[in-house]
């Protein structure tokens, strides 16, 4: 998919080759020269102003006055600048040298517009432009509202919106150095500090290490009143460390991911890249002579940079409302979770899981969603109770409620706002559980440690998920490395399996930034925080 920054986005293709004139490709680049220059105005940087800027005020009030005279009842507009920088440094060993081969890379995207929507008829429309001035946003406006009386022809009930308060204000992650003005030769360093340790150890064959950085500048108005500007800054990194037997024909990688935050340049010493290159290059040797897993029913203890995917697929994912009411069908699947479980138990006491747009640096953390709704947390499962699906302001009154719980959000200004997962943690348990502790109550069972393969069906009912590397617990002592395991277990099964969770000491919080949605697909970032759990009696098999 090519988008161009002179056309209106309105219907999104896949796979066009679009031909340009050199005439075209000035005009292209000149727009997006003048894009750059006027996206850098409007969201520059005025630390410590808690009002949006008025040049942004001014702007988005084109289209609040167009939808008002084509007699919408709802219009709001998103004017938001994406920047995004991946940084990486691969070393590797050329085969019958032993020569160090050294590649870096560097790849850097950015995008400016806006999108409008607008109820009419009571039936949405959108449409979207990356011409950000005043007479494209008014002629934008007119296209959605003729999309909306489209679209009302077939809206089988009319849209209603749950209420929410008006706000005018501006929100920041909070940070002391933003990542992105950081010199680059200071990014190679540090990744070149981290690849010193791949390097000097002969055994490992390959490895590298990355750092990618996303700043989102969004700007929200809507007919009722609210005017919202946000700074929301995301930072991650990982290294990696492969080991190869070319007798046995084997190859292992392990992973060191810190977890990833909305945070400031400051965060990279607490990520502590290099010494942890040093710890897998040495894990990923015993990695490649570890033996095999012996399948069968065992206790699971899961570290939570394990744990947060299996949270994410088993119980983010399934508690989505529109997935239960079968409007991601098409794409992603449904849900075993429907609205008449509410109420009812699908997990043990030991799990109580939150929703929750506020934890510090989630990278689902903002001050408001897409729908202009105040960042909040809310209960979705208690004590293996089922509470609270995830909603929108359009989908709070399909289930009684009267607020929405702030999920909306769209990936870019050229994407519509739709129901997103926010952070979903779960919580610890009491203070003196330690993994210690947790561990010698484990007679034949496995730690896992990493996000590994996995998958799941399409109502997140049966699934298979393995890791990044795994010690066997025999007697209540945690032993060697093992390699080759992956669990299998059916959902409410699995999580009425939980017995206990370690204390708050223990509780870590993972991210994952590729979570697809939708069709056309959008791509969400967010959190997922537990402590160490241990599981009873799951199904544990051998895998590559």
């Amino acid at each position: 998919m090519k988008q161009w920054p002179t056309s209106t986005v309105a219907v999104v293709a896949y796979n066009d080759t679009i031909m340009l004139t050199r005439r075209d490709f000035i005009a292209t680049s000149s727009g997006m020269l003048a894009g750059g220059a006027l996206a850098g105005k409007l969201f520059a940087d005025t630390k410590g102003s808690k009002t949006p800027n008025a040049e942004l005020e001014k702007l988005a009030d084109n289209a609040l006055r167009e939808a008002k005279k084509l007699k919408a009842t709802y219009c709001d507009i998103r004017i938001v600048r994406l920047r995004d920088q991946r940084v990486n440094l691969r070393v590797s060993r050329e085969r019958g040298t032993g020569r160090i081969l050294s590649v870096p890379g560097v790849a850097e995207d950015s995008s400016f517009g806006f999108g409008v929507r607008v109820i009419v008829n009571g039936a949405w429309g959108f449409a979207a432009s990356p011409v950000v001035t005043a007479e494209e946003i008014a002629r934008i406006t007119g296209e959605a509202v003729i999309i909306a009386k489209a679209n009302a022809s077939i809206q089988p009930k009319p849209v209603k919106l749950a209420p929410v308060k008006a706000y005018r204000d501006r929100w920041v992650t909070p940070h002391d150095k933003d990542p992105l003005v950081v010199p680059m030769a200071e990014k190679i360093g540090l990744l070149g500090e981290v690849t010193d340790a791949i390097r000097k150890n002969t055994k490992v064959f390959s490895g590298g290490a990355t750092l990618s950085l996303r700043s989102e500048d969004k700007y929200f108005a809507s007919s009722e009143g609210s005017s919202i500007q946000q700074y929301i800054i995301q930072i991650y990194g990982n290294a990696d460390a492969t080991a190869v037997d070319r007798e046995r024909n084997i190859s292992r990688t392990r992973n060191y991911v810190p977890t990833q935050a909305s945070a400031g340049w400051e965060y990279v010493p607490e990520m502590n890249l290099p010494e942890h290159a040093h710890l897998i290059c040495d894990e990923v040797l015993q990695h490649i002579e570890a033996p095999a897993v012996k399948p069968g029913k065992k206790d699971l203890l899961l570290m939570p940079n394990h744990l947060m995917l299996t949270i994410h697929e088993s119980v983010a994912h399934p508690t989505e409302l529109d997935r239960a009411l079968g409007y991601e069908a098409n794409y992603a699947g449904t849900s075993y979770i429907t609205p008449s479980t509410i109420g009812k138990r699908i997990a043990s006491d030991h799990c109580t899981f939150i929703g929750d747009r506020t934890s510090s640096r989630g990278l689902g953390t903002c001050g408001y969603d897409d729908d202009g709704v105040k960042a909040t947390s809310f209960t979705i499962i208690d004590k293996g109770i089922f509470k609270s699906f995830q909603t929108t302001r359009d989908q709070a009154h399909l289930i009684g409620e009267k607020e929405s719980h702030g999920c909306s959000q769209a990936d870019s200004w050229a994407t519509v706002p739709f129901q997103r997962m926010p952070n979903v943690w779960m919580k610890p348990g009491p203070k003196e559980t330690t993994l210690e502790s947790m561990i010698s109550e484990i007679d034949d069972g496995v730690l896992i440690d990493g996000r590994g393969s996995y998958s799941i069906d399409q109502q997140r009912y049966n699934f298979q998920f393995g890791g990044d590397a795994f010690w066997e617990i025999k007697g209540g002592k945690k032993r060697g490395m093992i390699s080759r395991v992956s669990y299998q277990a059916r959902t409410p099964d699995f999580w009425q399996a939980c017995d206990g969770t370690a204390g708050p000491s223990y509780w870590r919080q993972y991210g994952t930034t590729g979570d697809a949605k939708g069709e056309p697909t959008q791509i969400n970032s967010i959190s997922h925080g537990c402590s160490p759990t241990r599981f009873r009696g799951i199904d544990v098999i051998l895998t590559d």
